[in-house]
């Protein structure tokens, strides 16, 4: 029996302007941004309708400003009538997901993830963490790489495995430096610097993971009604008190997203929805299996076109 998964994307995935069509189009669409500005105390929609991009970026708004713009985008393709048997999001998406998932509501999910990216923003001042992805190097070489740097005193560690030959590390500035250069030795193609405010899903963000449980605390969290993937683990999780723990861990541990794409994949799912703006995560599909069925939704168009391709499939 196919079963489907609906995976929500990550921080760099914002664009301006992102399920304005929609919005503009639906006003029940509409009212999600809406309820992000009144439970936020401020115009987020403006900045995500009109940016300018510098404001959309930071991370204190880019989290709460996807999240917003993929539910909204979810909405309206649920009048597709298509389910999913699981949901998982790449970092900043799995709020999304869990908001999907009917774990949390939107307004937490959007008011947890604005404290979230300003948490991550504080944890290490500016310059002194740097993210790094590398290209043509399995994880079992690079984690060697990153273990014999971190013990030399400058720590580095695996952040995003993504897919097969693309991997990011994070870490202090200096680490960051010395495992870009070390993994070229080892034969990797290409290490590339990331554009951030800091070094994400790295021991660093400890202090950011220990505030966020506050903010964790005070939220109603419910068991999920469609399982997630988890980041942290790539299996499934449902109980309301696992996930919270998963989302603590997801601050400072890897996110496993190659593992969690094939993980669901012998769970069943033969079709893979992304919603919300971009197709990174589509990309990363296709690269882990090219056997299974990829669409993104992030408007109008990509709409028709993903219901013309999943048309006949079982939901």
């Amino acid at each position: 029996m196919e079963k489907v998964a609906f995976m929500f994307p990550g921080q760099g995935s914002q664009t301006i302007g992102m399920g304005k069509q929609l919005a503009d189009r639906n006003p029940f669409v509409k009212t999600f941004f809406d309820k992000a500005d009144e439970k936020l105390s401020y115009e987020l929609s403006k900045i995500i309708f009109e940016g300018p991009e510098d404001e959309l970026t930071k991370t204190m708004n880019a989290q709460p400003a996807l999240l917003t713009a993929s539910i909204a985008i979810l909405e309206y393709f649920k009048q597709s009538g298509i389910k999913a048997d699981f949901v998982a999001g790449h970092s900043l998406g799995e709020y999304t997901a869990l908001v999907a998932a009917g774990a949390i509501t939107f307004e937490e999910g959007v008011y947890a993830v604005r404290k979230r990216g300003k948490f991550m923003e504080e944890a290490v001042p500016n310059g002194e963490g740097a993210m790094a992805a590398i290209l043509g190097i399995d994880r079992e070489a690079l984690q060697a790489v990153t273990d014999e740097i971190t013990s030399s005193g400058h720590l580095v560690q695996l952040a995003n495995i993504n897919c097969p030959g693309q991997i990011v590390i994070s870490g202090t500035k200096e680490g960051i430096k010395l495992a870009s250069v070390k993994v070229k030795e080892r034969g990797a193609k290409r290490a590339i610097p990331l554009k951030v405010s800091g070094p994400f899903h790295s021991l660093l963000m400890k202090p950011a993971a220990e505030s966020l449980q506050t903010v964790l605390n005070e939220m109603t969290i419910k068991d999920a009604e469609i399982p997630l993937i988890a980041n942290v683990t790539a299996s499934p999780v449902t109980e309301a008190d696992d996930i919270q723990q998963r989302l603590i861990e997801q601050l400072y541990s890897p996110v496993l997203w190659e593992d969690s794409v094939k993980n669901m994949i012998e769970l069943g799912v033969d079709t893979f929805i992304e919603i919300g703006p971009g197709k990174v995560l589509s990309a990363l599909v296709r690269k882990i299996d090219k056997t299974v069925k990829v669409v993104a939704v992030s408007d109008e168009a990509s709409y028709q076109a993903a219901i013309k391709v999943l048309k006949g499939e079982t939901v």
